[in-house]
């Protein structure tokens, strides 16, 4: 692990940390497409909930669903407590979180799932206390990548990248993007494979777990590296 190379650590929530089990995944879609009356395929489903393809209301138009349409009834079809109970924590993100809690590193939550969604599940799995801030994007805050969300989180937690190293770890585009945008590094975590992703998030850092983020020496080398040759990447030096 590499908890002294950052001063902070900001993380998403939703296929960084945790997971769903299909089974509630289908059911969710299920219910949706009866409100909407369209018939999600699994892959279709798949895509919309972990963001796959990326911005995910471009992604309904095409499909012909108007998203002011479809989030109402996605949300509407959702039980908080169901979900909690069919969401399971990662283990290499259990392993993280326990050695960046134990070193008192600042952490803060950066979540685009609805807050009364996204609560049971961080309490149930018992991570609401691991997190100095939480924070569910809104229309106020603005939705990732845009880095309103994450500078709200660290003024939440008195940390500024201008003077402080910060990272921000997500499983999607538009967590490196947010990031990016916030002046902090990017962690992109690939927990479904490139080729059901279709195509390879570029970060600083690319892993498939988080056990894979190498030790002090090997990052500070290997960042040092992407910063000398002005690519600003440093994703290549790791397992893609």
């Amino acid at each position: 692990m590499v908890p002294n190379t950052y001063d902070f650590w900001l993380f998403d929530l939703d296929g960084t940390l945790v997971d769903a089990e299909w089974s509630y995944t289908r059911g969710v879609f299920d219910r949706v497409g009866d409100r909407v009356g369209y018939d999600f395929t699994d892959r279709q489903a798949e895509l919309l909930w972990h963001g796959l393809s990326g911005a995910r209301d471009p992604q309904l138009r095409e499909w012909g669903l108007d998203p002011a349409e479809f989030w109402p009834a996605f949300h509407a079809v959702e039980d908080a407590q169901a979900r909690a109970d069919a969401t399971f924590l990662h283990d290499d993100a259990e392993r993280l979180l326990d050695d960046l809690h134990e070193r008192g590193v600042p952490l803060g939550l950066v979540t685009h799932c609805a807050e009364f969604l996204a609560r049971p599940v961080t309490d149930r799995l018992g991570l609401t206390d691991r997190f100095d801030t939480f924070l569910s994007c809104s229309d106020e805050t603005g939705w990732k990548p845009d880095p309103g969300p994450l500078r709200v989180a660290m003024d939440d937690i008195d940390v500024d990248p201008a003077g402080q190293r910060g990272v921000y770890l997500g499983d999607g585009d538009s967590d490196v993007g947010a990031a990016w945008n916030a002046g902090l590094d990017a962690v992109h975590v690939e927990r479904h494979g490139y080729e059901q992703r279709g195509r390879c998030v570029r970060a600083d850092h690319r892993v498939w777990s988080f056990d894979e983020l190498p030790r002090r020496g090997a990052l500070d080398w290997a960042l040092g590296a992407a910063r000398a040759d002005g690519s600003g990447f440093g994703g290549e030096h790791l397992t893609d």
